[in-house]
């Protein structure tokens, strides 16, 4: 074979091994068709268009490039505009959020009468240059400058570490509590005079605070007021820099909040007290049941009775398996219904009352180790159909009977509300979320009627004895029956035992 012949068929077994080895990667010239082809395959990229929709459209690279040269070009210029139109939103967006930006700052930052001053300062100057006015200029000008001035107050931000503590959580209405307000400086150098905020409940405290030198600390302390029952909050305490004028007002807020319960009053009730009507515990009922402690008769013996309870005796006097039957027992559960019906009360001294009212009993049957359940009214939702309050279809609120502390907690938190529901719906959703209730109590103002009342009892279940405290201040105190039900009414907190003694006798 001469070496032409073998050069050529080298030459045809290495071009064959080169188009059937394979490609480990690909990279693309930086030529100008090169770049062109790239961006070309980004707009496609970005379009959306896939390789199946660019060979329906006559866009594959197959061909010369002077074939596919126009078709690539309108794609192309289809990419290019969703690219400026993805661009335009994205600035359009950036902008917006700028500007949301901008004016929580301002809103935040300007006060009611830099606000004036900055529409003084619109207003001269627009009617002003429009009238020749220079008086108007000049007063434009004037808060302008004064509003700059200002923002030179606020320039720069202190680094403080600020605590709030409390000696109590938890007190009784009219109790003292004492909070410490106690401010650090942690840099190394002095601390200019500041301002310090901390809102308690409604109101709120202020306190200036003087130059700090480096390492040092300043504490304020002042007391809470405790007058009303309820969930005070304190906090969170910020720091307040502002120019002389008052225009320009910029806050940092260092703590979160702390809860103080404020407790309602309550009276100790004595223990012989808790049956209230009848002391239902450890009473036998009417019901039949096969073991118990309370015997009841003999009868005989069936397949899977327990072979504990036969009764021998009985059974060789009559030559069959004779078997004890017993009546159930119950221990007595107690349920306090609390009405939040605005109708229901005169006054917020008689919901007070009625709420130290309940407190008590709660807490003297927790004490007790009795089973008992603290229920209030249902806020029913603004947008419910009014036949549904008349029906009272509703959940009733139930609050934590768990311990003493958990009971009050939820008793400081209650409100009455106009919305709340009645008492007939009260009681019907207490008869249909609690079962196995053995008395009730019905605590309600002295705007509740005595067709209301007697309603309210009978939505209870038989057998479930119900008494009525109505809390009436001022009056004495009273027991009377409607009907079945028996009404108690107190006018003091310090009523309830007597009136509880006298009914449970």
């Amino acid at each position: 074979m001469s070496d032409d012949a073998r050069r050529t068929r080298a030459a045809g077994a290495d071009g064959l091994g080169r188009r059937e080895r394979p490609r480990r990667e690909v990279r693309a010239g930086r030529t100008a068709f090169g770049r062109r082809t790239a961006r070309r395959a980004r707009a496609l990229a970005a379009s959306g268009t896939t390789e199946t929709q660019r060979a329906a459209t006559g866009l594959t690279g197959t061909g010369a490039y002077t074939r596919t040269r126009t078709a690539s070009g309108g794609a192309a210029v289809d990419g290019a505009r969703r690219g400026a139109q993805v661009r335009l939103f994205r600035a359009v967006r950036a902008a917006r959020a700028s500007l949301e930006r901008a004016w929580r700052w301002t809103s935040a930052t300007l006060t009611g009468l830099g606000l004036a001053m900055a529409i003084v300062v619109v207003a001269g100057a627009a009617f002003g240059y429009t009238l020749g006015w220079i008086e108007l200029v000049a007063v434009a000008f004037t808060s302008f400058a004064l509003l700059l001035l200002g923002v030179f107050f606020l320039l720069g931000r202190n680094s403080y570490d600020v605590g709030l503590s409390l000696d109590r959580d938890r007190v009784v209405v009219g109790d003292d509590v004492n909070a410490t307000l106690l401010v650090n400086n942690p840099t190394r150098f002095r601390l200019p005079p500041v301002k310090s905020e901390v809102p308690v409940g409604r109101g709120l405290a202020e306190f200036y605070l003087g130059s700090i030198p480096r390492q040092g600390r300043t504490t304020r302390q002042f007391s809470v007021p405790t007058s009303r029952r309820g969930v005070v909050r304190l906090g969170p305490v910020r720091t307040v820099r502002a120019d002389p004028i008052g225009l320009l007002r910029r806050e940092y807020v260092w703590t979160s909040h702390l809860d103080l319960f404020v407790h309602p009053v309550t009276v100790p009730i004595p223990a012989t007290s808790t049956g209230l009507i009848r002391d239902l515990e450890g009473n036998p009922t009417r019901d039949l049941t096969n073991s118990d402690v309370s015997f009841h008769a003999l009868r005989e013996y069936a397949p899977g009775d327990d072979r504990r309870h036969i009764h021998w005796k009985s059974t060789a006097r009559t030559g069959q398996l004779m078997v004890r039957q017993f009546e159930e027992t119950r221990r007595s559960h107690l349920v306090i219904a609390l009405s939040l019906a605005s109708a229901d009360y005169h006054s917020e001294e008689e919901f007070e009352l009625a709420v130290s009212v309940a407190g008590s009993i709660g807490i003297r049957a927790i004490r007790d180790a009795r089973d008992v359940s603290v229920l209030a009214s249902a806020e029913l939702a603004s947008a419910e159909p009014a036949e549904f309050a008349r029906r009272g279809v509703n959940t009733p609120r139930r609050l934590s009977s768990l311990s003493r502390s958990r009971l009050l907690d939820d008793l400081a938190r209650v409100e009455h509300s106009p919305r709340a529901s009645a008492l007939t719906g009260l009681a019907r959703g207490i008869a249909d979320s609690v079962s196995g209730a053995s008395v009730a109590i019905i605590v309600c103002g002295s705007e509740a009627t005595a067709a209301q009342l007697r309603s309210a009892s009978a939505a209870f279940p038989p057998g479930v004895e119900v008494l009525a405290i109505v809390c009436n201040p001022g009056i004495v105190p009273s027991l009377r029956r409607v009907g079945e039900l028996r009404v108690v009414t107190i006018g003091y907190l310090d009523d309830v035992q007597k009136a509880l003694a006298r009914a449970a006798s």
